[in-house]
């Protein structure tokens, strides 16, 4: 039953951290300025003169792409977008270069003579091609898919013999597709020639139409409540929390009422067990703790017989029991609070003596 509320608690918290974040849909947009989001990108390009117009549905991604005309504009299309088959027929068909960053869906459609292989660990990569774009930026750190570049394509920043990035122009128009868009965001653009890299291939031509998702907005009926504010994966963390705790009160119910004594399977009578812990003194030639434990079970058993304190110092105990039992004081103290025996003689004769003088006490 433990192992059971162990699974759901983990189940829960993997739910929150994986499924509860809520802004997937701000990745790579050029108004988000969040480490996922494409704000940097924009700002670079609009300083190098390339207009950015953001769009949110692929009919205005098709309506502004015939504005600028068949040669005028580059449509950047990210793995942040849902595409549906319908999209991308739609896409394929409108006017202008065509970036494709990280899309996995419908690439058929998209790129018919591209094939997606396998994927790729990204990192640092070498162009490994002669396509002007990759090579006046330099190795990038990228990857996430390889591909199988077709014939008349160029395939750059190879992983494993396949390209990660495939370019092929036929008819005036040029399709561009990279294994992952990562590169563009502005947590990632700083490094290596990542910067270089997404304004070539995104500042291309002179307008560059990036078809991002929709942020949604508040509820029609009013400002967003508490309860709206609440990613959805926490409720369903919260149900998961409720019926670990329930599965564990039902687990240790069981344990609840008065204890039930049991008989010890064996005895060990007192002499044994003393004896064993007397071997393992002698084993470890631990003299010194042996006769700090003699001298303390002495003092607890004598001191209450003479009449003394708890606390009592040392020399009200040993005037006490030189006076209770005509021992000489300093022999009683060398014996109490002298140091250790240097041999088991000594230990022996120590014990000896201690025994000695409490039977005196004892007797008088």
């Amino acid at each position: 039953m433990l192992l059971v509320a162990l699974v759901v608690v983990v189940g829960a918290v993997a739910g929150v951290l994986l499924g509860g974040s809520g802004q997937g849909g701000r990745l790579l947009d050029p108004a988000d300025a969040s480490l996922s989001g494409g704000r940097g990108l924009a700002r670079l390009l609009q300083a190098q003169g390339v207009r950015v117009l953001p769009v949110t549905s692929v009919a205005e991604a098709a309506a502004q792409a015939g504005r600028a005309g068949p040669a005028g504009s580059t449509l950047l299309v990210t793995s942040a977008f849902p595409l549906t088959a319908g999209d991308a027929g739609r896409l394929a068909a409108v006017p202008g270069d065509l970036l494709l960053a990280g899309v996995g869906r419908h690439l058929r459609l998209l790129a018919p003579d591209v094939t997606l292989v396998r994927e790729a660990r990204v990192r640092s990569r070498e162009p490994g091609c002669g396509l002007p774009a990759a090579t006046r930026a330099g190795s990038a750190h990228v990857g996430g898919m390889t591909y199988v570049a077709p014939a008349g394509a160029v395939g750059c920043y190879p992983s494993g013999g396949r390209p990660t990035l495939v370019s092929r122009s036929t008819g005036g128009r040029t399709v561009t597709v990279t294994g992952d868009d990562a590169f563009m965001t502005n947590l990632r653009l700083a490094e290596d020639g990542n910067a270089a890299l997404a304004m070539n291939l995104a500042g291309a031509r002179p307008t560059l139409i990036w078809l991002t998702v929709p942020e949604t907005g508040p509820p029609a009926d009013g400002p967003a409540g508490f309860y709206d504010l609440v990613p959805e994966g926490v409720s369903w963390a919260v149900v998961q929390l409720f019926l670990a705790v329930l599965l564990l009160a039902l687990w240790r119910g069981r344990r609840l009422g008065p204890v039930v004594t049991e008989r010890l399977p064996v005895v060990v009578r007192a002499a044994e067990t003393v004896e064993g812990r007397a071997r393992l003194y002698r084993a470890r030639r631990a003299r010194d703790r042996a006769a700090a434990a003699l001298r303390e079970g002495f003092t607890d058993r004598v001191t209450p017989r003479l009449g003394l304190p708890s606390g009592a110092g040392a020399d009200a105990l040993v005037n006490a029991i030189a006076e209770r039992t005509g021992q000489a004081a300093p022999h009683i103290g060398a014996a109490l609070y002298g140091p250790p025996p240097a041999d088991e003689a000594g230990l022996v004769a120590l014990a000896a003596y201690m025994d000695f003088v409490e039977r005196q006490v004892g007797k008088s």
